[in-house]
């Protein structure tokens, strides 16, 4: 099968827990680049966060940003879809965040907004290579808004979500990583924006690979016709996948493209 695109998840897939590009993953995306696949971040990360990788890639051209939120292109900075929140709707969720003390930012397709920075936020946002823009609360959210995300530890992530779940929601949230919770349009969704991207190129689904690691990939995962998890995945992410890679921390990516003859 010839795969004419390759939708790449970020953390947990592309960079390994180090948060670093090994040069094995590295060359084997641009190999499979050179071969003429269009190779697309499809990521939870906004765009300013994601473009540092697109970089470290040497490729430009589109990205999937803030689990589809946003479709953006790298060269021109120009927004192809996005889908914002509805900030009457974001308010319970904002009350509840500061009621809490739980760290919150607020993401439009390029910027990322925060009210305050402490020093467990502010190297996460580091390690992300994300540089937030302090926001007063009494401004509240930014136009065009797309993404609220929460960062806090495990145990306190996991308590979020326990008691959001007897709530009846309008926006969506999904568990995006470990210590993450995002916070967006109920469709907004990576697969959905995947496969608007898809067809906008002509491409069939038969023809699109997919390699994720996380529940906010699923969608994604779905949609292409080889959708990969990598074997850092929770087993629910498994089971919902086509396959299952080596390791981020094991050049899982790298491998994957190798054995497809992509790289």
């Amino acid at each position: 099968m010839k795969y004419r695109l390759i939708a790449l998840d970020v953390d947990g897939t592309l960079l390994n827990d180090d948060h670093i590009l090994t040069p094995r993953v590295r060359e084997s995306v641009r190999a499979a680049a050179g071969k003429g696949t269009e190779i697309v971040l499809c990521t939870g990360r906004g765009s300013a966060s994601a473009q540092p990788v697109l970089d470290e890639l040497g490729l430009a051209g589109t990205m999937i940003t803030h689990n589809g939120a946003s479709i953006v292109d790298s060269v021109s900075r120009s927004v192809l879809f996005e889908q914002a929140i509805d900030h009457r709707l974001a308010r319970r969720y904002l009350d509840d965040l500061q009621e809490r003390g739980i760290h919150y930012d607020m993401n439009t397709s390029f910027e990322l907004y925060v009210n305050q920075l402490s020093d467990y936020t502010a190297l996460m946002y580091e390690n992300m290579c994300a540089r937030p823009i302090l926001r007063s609360m009494e401004d509240g959210l930014p136009e065009s808004t797309v993404k609220l995300s929460v960062y806090a530890s495990e145990a306190d992530i996991d308590a979020v979500e326990n008691d959001w779940r007897g709530w009846e929601h309008e926006l969506q949230y999904i568990r995006s990583g470990i210590n993450f919770i995002d916070i967006q349009h109920p469709d907004a969704a990576k697969g959905k924006s995947l496969e608007k991207l898809a067809a906008l190129r002509g491409i069939p689904r038969e023809q699109v690979l997919a390699i994720g690691n996380y529940y906010n990939d699923v969608g994604m995962l779905e949609f292409a016709g080889l959708g990969i998890a990598m074997d850092n995945s929770p087993d629910g992410v498994k089971a919902l996948a086509d396959e299952v890679a080596r390791s981020n921390n094991e050049d899982g990516v790298a491998q994957v493209l190798e054995r497809l003859g992509l790289a």
